[in-house]
């Protein structure tokens, strides 16, 4: 592939491939990742690819797993689960011994990927290369199932939606591979959604700070594995698996520009699928915010926005988002810990959604809050909570107002007309 050319003749002439379900959904497309893989392999590179379940497939299971139970074990739907990767990895090594090179297809647990022992959302401990190191010596290309580990107990957890980008990033920074390359149905990272707003523009190079933002709040790469990325400073390329033409490329990138007048907003982002939870007159005490969210943390819910109104008569309201998914669970929890701490009223709502613009060059220029409000408001869209970071503006809104809220940031930015 021509986009080896990109690369300068990396110390340890190692690539990490990363393929998604899109990627590898059939025989067909399976095979046309062979190709590609054989094709960096054939240019000189030890080759690890990590590919997601084929399509659906963890869909699927999880039907199949509701079908069989209301409440699953985690341990046992993770073992469930793990099995998607597992077909998807040994068809891709066959397809590449096809075409005459050596493979071989590694479990996650035979790739020494080590988790904690959180089941369904573990995270990486770390990583024993040596079987992975001994494979490549020997000239094989390894195939590794994503989504996947081991944790102390010797049991197979998984690591999440999303837990494939994150597997990849992970060996790459072990094997100091010299990138990773993440190969997906979209051709890189864009400045909103293509789907939505048409005038959306592919960011050909952007920094780890500006992506990991976008990536919380709803980009195309999940958030944990920009995190690795720039943590152990492996630079991630983002591409697609059906065509040649040239996508993102992730790393410590500063944009080359005069000092102060950089580019302001890069992109924007979004996130369905939200719901708020409020806790009317809450005593406000000392610990309040403690024994709300640390039983909700024990049972594996993130919390994302949350707002804390003034205290009036000593008593306040707190509300916070989380993903809709989450929210039978959070209520579940909440209800019981609600007499101790006092709450008058627990209230819940759904269909709501995230938007957010993101831009490091927004830091310490003023401005850019009022304007995006200013922007909804003319569109009538009705801001129900905002939160902040340096470089990221983000609103609550009505989830039926999302697209139209992408398409007027989009274009209130200007964000089609800036080049990067």
């Amino acid at each position: 592939m021509s986009c080896y050319k990109m690369i300068n003749n990396g110390l340890n002439r190692i690539l990490v491939h990363k393929y998604g379900g899109s990627s590898v959904s059939d025989a067909k497309k399976i095979a046309n990742v062979a190709k590609r893989i054989a094709s960096a392999y054939e240019a000189g590179f030890q080759m690890v690819a990590v590919c997601s379940a084929m399509g659906d497939t963890t869909d699927d299971l999880l039907d199949l797993a509701s079908q069989v139970t209301t409440n699953p074990q985690p341990r046992e739907l993770d073992l469930l689960l793990s099995t998607g990767e597992l077909v998807s990895a040994t068809l891709l090594a066959m397809a590449i011994a096809e075409l005459g090179h050596p493979a071989i297809s590694l479990s996650g647990i035979q790739a020494g990927i080590h988790t904690d022992e959180m089941y369904g959302k573990a995270r990486i401990d770390n990583i024993e290369t040596d079987r992975i190191n001994k494979e490549l010596n020997e000239g094989n290309i390894v195939i590794v199932a994503g989504f996947q580990g081991i944790n102390i107990n010797d049991d197979v957890t998984t690591l999440g939606r999303g837990g494939s980008d994150t597997t990849a990033v992970a060996l790459a920074a072990a094997l100091r591979a010299d990138r990773c390359e993440v190969y997906t149905d979209v051709d890189g990272i864009y400045t909103a959604d293509p789907r939505i707003a048409k005038q959306a523009r592919k960011i050909t190079h952007i920094g780890y700070e500006e992506m990991l933002e976008l990536a919380c709040y709803g980009a195309k790469m999940h958030p944990r594995s920009i995190e690795l990325g720039s943590v152990y400073n492996v630079p991630i390329y983002v591409a697609s698996s059906f065509n040649d033409d040239p996508g993102t490329l992730i790393d410590s990138y500063v944009q080359e520009q005069t000092m102060e007048n950089r580019i302001k907003v890069t992109g924007i982002a979004y996130q369905r699928n939200i719901a708020k939870i409020t806790l009317r007159d809450v005593p406000d005490k000392p610990g309040l915010a403690g024994a709300l969210f640390e039983p909700l943390t024990n049972d594996g819910i993130s919390v994302d926005t949350i707002v804390q109104n003034t205290s009036a008569d000593k008593l306040t309201d707190i509300s916070f988002t989380i993903d809709k998914n989450d929210l039978p669970a959070t209520l579940l929890t909440l209800e019981k810990i609600t007499s101790v701490l006092g709450s008058g009223q627990l209230l819940s709502e759904e269909n709501l959604a995230m938007v957010s613009i993101v831009g490091s060059g927004m830091q310490n220029t003023p401005g850019y809050a009022s304007k995006m409000f200013t922007i909804l408001a003319k569109g009538s869209i009705n801001i129900d909570m905002i939160t902040t970071s340096e470089i990221r503006i983000s609103c609550i809104i009505s989830e039926d107002k999302l697209e139209d809220a992408v398409q007027l940031l989009h274009q209130g930015f200007e964000l089609d007309r800036v080049v990067n």
